[in-house]
């Protein structure tokens, strides 16, 4: 009987990863990129100058990068879930009576 070599995926299990953006990111950048290409559209069918639309979604597709590539370098994959989620929880729980704490 021969042997058979089988290579080793190191990757199984880790998030997705795609030029330094991790795991939603990638979606939130795609959709936005979308959304960019629908805004100029949108300009551009109304009439304003071509260039003027190209330097404004030029700065709003600048921003965008700016600002996704800052989330996903600050919460990673499941941070920014944990970070909505702890807001959520409140900061005192208030109880006005005692009968919570006395059994029957």
């Amino acid at each position: 009987m021969s042997s058979s070599v089988y290579s080793i995926n190191k990757g199984i299990n880790q998030s997705i990863e795609f030029k330094g953006l991790k795991a939603q990111y990638i979606w939130y950048m795609g959709g936005g990129v979308v959304g960019l290409m629908i805004v100029f559209a949108v300009l551009y069918i109304i009439g304003i100058p071509s260039l003027i639309c190209i330097a404004f979604i030029g700065t709003a597709g600048a921003f965008l990068v700016f600002k996704i590539y800052r989330m996903s370098n600050t919460y990673g994959e499941y941070g920014m879930m944990k970070a909505l989620a702890g807001r959520q929880i409140p900061k005192c729980v208030k109880v006005y009576s005692r009968s919570v704490f006395i059994k029957l």
